[in-house]
């Protein structure tokens, strides 16, 4: 409506000087005058004879979607030729078989040749049919189009220039997405080495330099440009070496090697990147990305004005640090060089860390008071705070982790004499590079960089901003322990305007990530994650369950260590289980009135409330992690309506029982299939410093090689390592000379050991 453009439309472009491009892509969120190009290959079938109708349908309902946001949306597109050639080619057929059948009396297709179509005249026959179409594609979202038809004189005679430059101005005001196009029935073949010489005299010989000449002559946020490419490489795509560049910078138009145009249109990448540059320096931000695959990049152009890592974007601004995929290349690398080090020279980097938190407590303590200073409540506090006592704890940990450290790179799990002098070992190995994504807890970052640097994986770090400058320093320190043995690069702190999902795309950089926050943030990751897998749990719905024949001085310390100690933490109770047999029991009561003095909020699972005359407030789903001093009571008949309870409900995480009946208790232990299963003792408890791992860089309740508290095996996976003498598949086939073995080897002999023996 009038009234929400006009609302919506002041938020656009604010804080931007005229004239002056978006320095990042956060900020393509407030353009509000944008160009869309729709190169030939985009809108075109593969057939170059036809228009793409799905990829089209996807473009319009994403322009109009912008529109109905308040934007000024404008589209330069081609096509005209391609529709036209489809029309021409039907009316010539349809003419040379009626022609042929007045000749011979009987149609004979198959020898007719198709006449070269002149491009001009498709593009006359073609442009009325091109126009039609996306007016009654832009008429489904209630959008109103213009045709607008242009050639160089348009530009380069004032008074058109003026008149064009009003005509759009006026089509915007009323909300009409003016659709433009070269105007190719009369249009003359471009000057060579006329055009993008200055701002007055780009000639528009294709519709990358008319998209770029529109967009700064009508003072346009963002121009983007689609293709049949992902974007900008540094090399032809399609070659070994060639990587997509995110952002490109006026300079570095001497780094890049051309390849070849696309199949139709006239352009090709070197004038679109010229184009680009043409327009950014008038003062319009450009992304240039692939609008061939629906299916495979979504919504292209809403994904781009939400700023989200698509295509190449020009930018005048170069960071001051290193890109994020340069980043995780330095990872990977130094990564590969702490992997090969001596186990003895990796517990030495996690000591030198550990000494590194104490020694210099009050650096890290003033950028922590520098952090805490800026909390904006109690429980982000709680969180953020950092204590001498709390590094202290650090440093023990990290040294627990140094020890562990002496064997887990390399370690042998299993060998096998497949036959005589071919010798199979399988051997732990680090994952790769790790993604671990964590919310505003600062003592997370050294416990992870040591169970990485233990495990010889490269690590990627993205902190919550609220931690920024604790982060920092600590970083600062990791890094400074790394050097001692030159693998300074293996951890780094992702320290630009990165978004995760962003992050979640480096699935050709990333082996696995890890999320340490919220469930709401792990939620987020396992869906943004395409390709890279996520270790973690998204919700901890844990359980105690109270026994029939449980102790009741346990009962209560349990249950309240388990919800009271620290509500919000992952590995809280949020449902508590009682046999039946204990209500109306003073057990029961005195369960009631610890919670209450603990001000701990109850409310009544269905079971429960058909027990009680005036029940507490009915609870909302069974399902649900409170994360607060909150939780929810419930009766059941028996341990095993707990187990059911808990495999309906729970989130596999940690579920706990209550009892002095071993029978019951084993059987409960036996059958739950959560990731951590207790007998009296606080579900509290699943924590990796807390089961003697050093730290954890989460629990997993997937169902992969890691479960629970992730400590440093969770950290490596195996490889298979086999040693042969010229062995051949060949020779064990039934007219071979040699047969299988496969003979258990002891894991401690040396192989050398082993093979002298033969």
């Amino acid at each position: 409506s009038v009234l929400k453009r006009f609302l919506t439309v002041s938020w656009f472009s604010t804080g931007r000087a005229h004239g002056s491009s978006f320095a990042h892509r956060g900020e393509l969120r407030r353009a509000k005058r944008i160009v869309v190009k729709l190169g030939s290959a985009v809108v075109t079938r593969g057939d170059e004879c036809g228009l793409a109708l799905g990829r089209l349908a996807s473009i319009v309902e994403q322009v109009a979607m912008l529109q109905n946001q308040g934007r000024e949306m404008m589209i330069v597109t081609s096509g005209a030729v391609a529709f036209g050639k489809q029309r021409l080619r039907h009316e010539i057929l349809l003419s040379q078989s009626v022609r042929q059948a007045l000749h011979s009396g009987h149609n004979q297709l198959k020898d007719m040749s198709m006449p070269v179509l002149e491009a001009r005249a498709c593009a006359a026959a073609g442009q009325s049919g091109l126009m039609a179409l996306y007016e009654a594609m832009f008429t489904q979202y209630s959008t109103c189009t213009a045709q607008v038809l242009v050639t160089n004189l348009d530009f380069h005679d004032d008074q058109k220039r003026q008149n064009l430059n009003s005509t759009l101005q006026e089509l915007l005001r009323m909300n009409i997405v003016p659709i433009i196009n070269t105007n190719d029935a009369v249009v003359p073949p471009p000057e060579p080495n006329s055009d993008l010489l200055g701002v007055n005299v780009i000639s528009i010989k294709d519709n990358d330099s008319l998209a770029a000449r529109l967009a700064v002559e009508m003072k346009a946020d963002l121009l983007i440009a689609l293709s049949d490419v992902e974007g900008l490489y540094n090399s032809p795509p399609g070659t070994d070496d060639a990587k997509l560049i995110d952002i490109f910078y006026p300079g570095d138009q001497q780094s890049i090697t051309y390849g070849t145009k696309s199949r139709v249109g006239i352009g090709g990448m070197e004038a679109k990147v010229k184009a680009a540059l043409w327009a950014l320096q008038g003062g319009t931000s450009v992304v240039i990305a692939n609008g061939t695959h629906p299916k495979v990049t979504g919504h292209v152009i809403t994904d781009i004005v939400e700023g989200k890592k698509v295509g190449t974007f020009f930018s005048e601004i170069k960071p001051a640090g290193p890109t994020v995929e340069h980043q995780t290349e330095m990872a990977r690398n130094s990564g590969r060089t702490l992997a090969s080090l001596h186990p003895d020279q990796r517990s030495e980097i996690i000591c030198h860390l550990a000494e590194l938190l104490t020694e210099r407590k009050e650096e890290i303590l003033a950028a922590n008071k520098m952090d805490i200073d800026l909390a904006v409540n109690a429980a982000m506090l709680k969180r953020l705070s950092l204590s001498p006592a709390k590094l202290n704890n650090l440093a023990i940990g990290l040294r627990q982790i140094a020890v562990a450290a002496q064997d887990s790179v390399g370690r042998v799990l299993r060998r096998t004499r497949v036959a005589h002098n071919l010798e199979l070992e399988q051997i732990a190995v680090p994952i790769g590079v790790l993604l671990v994504i964590f919310e505003a807890r600062p003592d997370c970052l050294p416990q992870v960089s040591a169970l990485a640097i233990a495990s010889g994986n490269a690590l990627l770090l993205k902190g919550g901003k609220e931690a920024a400058n604790t982060n920092r320093v600590l970083h600062q320190l990791t890094q400074e322990a790394l050097s001692m043995h030159g693998v300074r690069e293996a951890v780094q702190l992702v320290s630009t305007r990165e978004e995760v999902e962003d992050l979640c795309r480096l699935d050709k950089m990333i082996d696995l990530i890890i999320p340490r926050g919220s469930s709401q943030l792990v939620r987020n990751i396992q869906r943004a994650a395409k390709g890279i897998p996520v270790l973690g749990h998204s919700e901890g719905i844990c359980h105690v369950y109270v026994d029939a024949e449980a102790s009741v001085d346990k009962v209560i310390k349990i249950v309240r260590d388990s919800k009271c100690d620290y509500p919000a933490a992952c590995n809280a109770m949020e449902t508590l289980l009682i046999h039946r047999d204990i209500l109306r029991t003073p057990l029961f009561d005195q369960i009631i009135d610890m919670l209450r003095a603990e001000r701990v909020k109850i409310h009544a699972g269905p079971q429960f409330a058909s027990f009680l005359t005036f029940s507490p407030s009915a609870v909302k789903s069974m399902r649900t992690e409170y994360g607060d001093l909150e939780c929810c009571i419930e009766v059941v008949d028996s341990m095993q309506e707990a187990v059911d309870h808990i495999h309906k409900y729970g989130s596999s995480h940690t579920d706990v029982i209550i009892t002095e009946n071993e029978n019951t208790a084993e059987q409960f232990l036996q059958q739950l299939d959560s990731a951590c299963v207790f007998w009296n003792a606080s579900s509290r408890f699943a924590d990796g410093y807390r089961f003697g791992l050093g730290a954890e860089v989460g629990i997993s309740t997937a169902r992969i090689h890691a479960r629970g508290p992730v400590g440093l095996e969770g950290l490596l996976t195996t490889k298979w390592v086999l040693r042969g003498a010229g062995h051949t598949a060949a020779d064990f086939s039934e007219q071979g000379t040699m047969k299988y073995l496969h003979e258990n080897l002891p894991v401690e002999q040396p192989l050398a050991v082993q093979r002298d023996s033969n």
